[in-house]
C-alpha cells in the first residue's frame, strides 16, 4: 500500500504550494535556522534571518520556527519559495473539460505540467490554479514539458484517488501519435521498421535514474515497458521533410518510452534532442518541437460508471501532408 503523502501546513500562494525541507536531527547547527543559512549558503543570511522572524518558515504543526529553535525539534519545515522572474512560455492551455471532479486540457510544447528548475508559475499546474481559482488542483498524470497533448487534473481531494487509481491500475487507454525522419530504407509496399513488420509490439527494461536527464536501457533486464505501434501514415510535410507519422499505444507508461522505443527501431522523433542521441543544451526551438502528442484518453468514469473519451484539438505541425515522399 502506498505512503500518504504528508499533508503541509502551509496552503498553496499565487497557484505555487509550499516547499518542504528535511532537516537533521544532529549536527554541526545549534539551531534549524543556522542549518538553513548553511543549506542556503548561496542566499542572504540577513534575508533568511528575517523569514524565520516573520513566521514564514513553519513547523509540521503549522507553527512559526524561531530562529532560535534547536536543531532536533523539527524533522521537517515548510516555507514558500520566492518566486523568480519567468520568460513566459508563449503557448497557452486550453480547458477540454471541466466540471467539479476533473479537469482536462490541451497542453501545447513547452509548458510543464508542474512546476521545477526554472519554470514555477509557467506550467500548467500554476495557470490552472490561477486562472481557475483553485488550489486543489492537482495533476491525475503527467506528460514531459516537451510533449503537447492531453492531460487529467483532480479538481478536489475527495475524488482525487479514484481517477489516480485508474492510471495505477492501466485501465485508461492512451493513445499517442509521432512524427518521425522517413528511415532511409523504408519500403512502402511492405512498411517496417528495424526489419519489425508494422504494428508491431516494442518492449525492453528502462529504468530512470536520479541525477539522470536520459532514462537507461538494460536489455539484459526483463521487458517493464511495452507499446503497440501502428502506421498512420508517411509522406511529405508541409515543410519539406519526408516522414513518418504512427500512432503509439503503450501499455505502461515508463519515463520518456515512447521516444526510446521509437529511437530504438530507428524512427526517432522529430525534434527529439535525447534520445538516440543526447544533443548539447540550446534555447527551445518553437519551429520544431518535438513531433509527439497525446491524442487520446479513453477509461470508464469511477465515479458514475460512464464511458469516457478525450481527443486533442492540437495536431502535429510535421504530419504528413497529401503527396506521397519523392524517390
Amino acid at each position: 500500500m502506498a505512503a500518504m503523502p504528508m499533508p503541509a501546513p502551509l496552503p498553496v500562494k499565487d497557484g505555487v504550494g509550499p516547499t518542504r525541507l528535511r532537516v537533521p536531527t544532529s549536527g554541526p547547527w545549534a539551531t534549524v535556522a543556522e542549518f538553513v543559512v548553511a543549506t542556503f549558503d548561496h542566499l542572504d543570511p540577513a534575508d533568511l534571518h528575517r523569514r524565520f522572524d516573520d513566521g514564514e518558515i513553519v513547523g509540521a504543526d503549522g507553527r512559526p520556527v524561531g530562529r532560535t529553535t534547536a536543531l532536533g525539534e523539527h524533522t521537517f519545515v515548510w516555507y514558500h519559495r520566492d518566486l523568480p522572474v519567468e520568460e513566459p512560455v508563449p503557448f497557452h492551455e486550453e480547458v477540454l473539460y471541466r466540471d467539479d471532479d476533473l479537469i482536462v486540457i490541451d497542453k501545447p510544447h513547452f509548458l510543464p505540467t508542474t512546476p521545477g528548475g526554472r519554470y514555477l508559475r509557467e506550467s500548467a499546474l500554476v495557470r490552472l490554479r490561477t486562472r481557475l481559482d483553485n488550489p486543489d488542483i492537482t495533476p491525475i498524470h503527467r506528460l514531459d514539458r516537451a510533449t503537447a497533448g492531453l492531460v487529467m487534473f483532480s479538481a478536489r481531494p475527495a475524488t482525487r484517488g479514484a481517477y489516480q487509481s485508474l492510471f495505477e491500475q492501466r485501465r485508461v487507454t492512451k493513445t499517442y501519435e509521432a512524427v518521425s525522419a522517413l528511415p532511409p530504407d523504408w519500403d512502402p509496399g511492405a512498411p517496417a521498421l528495424a526489419g519489425r513488420s508494422l504494428p508491431t509490439t516494442y518492449s525492453n527494461h528502462i529504468e530512470s535514474m536520479r541525477g539522470r536527464l536520459r532514462v537507461v536501457v538494460d536489455d539484459t533486464r526483463e521487458p517493464n515497458s511495452e507499446t503497440l505501434i501502428e502506421l498512420q501514415g508517411c509522406g511529405v510535410s508541409d515543410s519539406g521533410r519526408a516522414v513518418l507519422h504512427t500512432l503509439l499505444r503503450p501499455r505502461t507508461g515508463r519515463m520518456h518510452q515512447l521516444r526510446v522505443h521509437l529511437a530504438a527501431l530507428g524512427a526517432g522523433i522529430l525534434g527529439d534532442r535525447w534520445y538516440p542521441d543526447l544533443l548539447p543544451e540550446a534555447p527551445d526551438d518553437h519551429t520544431l518541437p518535438l513531433q509527439l502528442l497525446a491524442r487520446e484518453l479513453e477509461f470508464t468514469d469511477p465515479l458514475s460508471g460512464a464511458p469516457r473519451r478525450f481527443v486533442t484539438r492540437r495536431t502535429l505541425a510535421e504530419a504528413p501532408a497529401d503527396r506521397p515522399p519523392s524517390g
